[in-house]
């Protein structure tokens, strides 16, 4: 029986950039988290975060991933702090395969300073704020099933092959 992939990583750990070239690998739907709550608050991530704070924005996040359980098999991409939310982690491994998408805080930095605002790392210093987030959600992450290691030189679709070889062999892909 199919299970839901989940990855999970700090954010700059390639989830959104992996998951969708996984879905296609595994011809799966895709879940991303973050732009499903963007859609239902019409809003960016950060506002929700600044209007309604992060306690409200991790229940809609807890509501998502609810949601999406229950839905037919596939890719999960949810933001970096809902693996660090006590029990979220335990609660996903009976209904998903769980792969931490490990990267150094450098490349996690880099990357993030690329992309959108990201409500926990803005007005600080990005690396040592990545830091901080790496010491309280490691031990969440750790808690998957699998992990690889997601840094240059790997590419994201090299990345992404090993998690979709890693859904064959473990979630009935």
């Amino acid at each position: 029986m199919r299970r839901h992939v989940v990855l999970v990583g700090l954010p700059g750990s390639g989830k959104s950039t992996v998951s969708p070239l996984l879905a296609q690998r595994l011809g799966a739907p895709l879940h991303d988290v973050d732009a499903m709550l963007v859609r239902r608050m019409q809003m960016p991530v950060h506002r929700i975060f600044a209007e309604h704070g992060e306690t409200r924005f991790r229940q809609l996040e807890r509501e998502a991933m609810e949601a999406v359980f229950a839905a037919d098999a596939g890719v999960i991409a949810p933001g970096g702090g809902w693996a660090a939310q006590p029990g979220a982690v335990e609660a996903a491994k009976p209904r998903a395969f769980v792969v931490y998408l490990r990267t150094l805080v450098t490349t996690a930095a880099r990357r993030a300073a690329e992309g959108e605002l990201r409500p926990l790392l803005a007005g600080e210093d990005m690396f040592e704020r990545m830091r901080q987030l790496l010491a309280e959600r490691e031990p969440f992450y750790r808690m998957a099933h699998a992990e690889i290691k997601n840094d240059p030189p790997k590419t994201a679709a090299q990345a992404a092959d090993e998690v979709a070889a890693l859904a064959r062999q473990h979630a009935g892909w």
